[in-house]
C-alpha cells in the first residue's frame, strides 16, 4: 500500500520552534520513524513538507492516482484552508489528520478544523508519536476495508521518498 504523508507550514522548524509546545524532535526524526514503521507494516511512504498552501493542494490532488491513503498535519492551514478541505474531499482517500499538540487545549481559533470534517480520524496531543499512531491506524483501516485507493491496488517499488519544498 502507498501512503502520502504531508507536513504543513512551519513543521520544518520542529526541534527548535516552541520546544515547550512541540518538543525537541525534528521533522527529519519524525520522518525516519515513519519510514521505519512503514517498512515494518509493508507501506510505501511518500513524505513531503511545504509552507505553501497551493503546493499542498497539488500534492493532495495528485494522490488520486497511486495512493491508498493520506496522513496530513495541515498545521496552521487546519483553521484556514477550505482549499485543502475541498481537495481532500475530492480525492476521497482515507485521511488521518495529525496534530502534535492538543489543539482543543489551546487558543480558541486553533480548535476549528476544516480538515476534520473530511478525515477518517484526527489524532492530537501525542507529539511525534501521533504520526506513528496515524500510520498504524490508517494501514489497519486500509487492510480491513480492502481500500485500494485510486490506484487499483498497484504500488511502485521505488521505496520511500522524502521531499521538502
Amino acid at each position: 500500500m502507498r501512503i502520502l504523508v504531508l507536513h504543513g507550514p512551519n513543521l520544518n522548524l520542529l526541534g527548535n520552534r516552541e520546544e515547550s509546545m512541540y518538543g525537541t524532535t525534528t521533522l527529519d526524526e519524525i520522518n525516519m520513524s515513519l519510514e521505519k514503521l512503514g517498512s515494518e507494516l509493508g507501506a510505501e511512504l511518500v513524505i513531503r513538507q511545504s509552507n505553501f498552501e497551493g503546493e499542498l493542494v497539488n500534492w493532495i490532488q495528485e494522490a488520486r492516482r497511486g495512493y491508498h491513503g493520506i496522513i496530513i498535519n495541515p498545521a496552521a492551514y487546519t483553521h484556514t484552508s477550505i482549499a485543502m478541505r475541498d481537495a481532500l474531499a475530492a480525492v476521497a482517500l482515507p485521511t488521518i489528520e495529525v496534530h502534535l499538540s492538543n489543539v482543543y487545549r489551546r487558543e480558541e481559533f486553533r480548535q476549528h478544523s476544516y480538515v476534520s470534517g473530511v478525515a477518517l480520524a484526527q489524532i492530537a496531543g501525542f507529539g511525534a508519536t501521533g504520526y506513528l499512531l496515524a500510520l498504524r491506524g490508517l494501514c489497519e483501516h486500509i487492510s480491513a476495508t480492502g481500500s485500494k485507493g485510486s490506484s487499483g491496488g498497484r504500488t511502485s517499488a521505488d521505496g520511500a521518498k522524502t521531499e521538502r519544498h
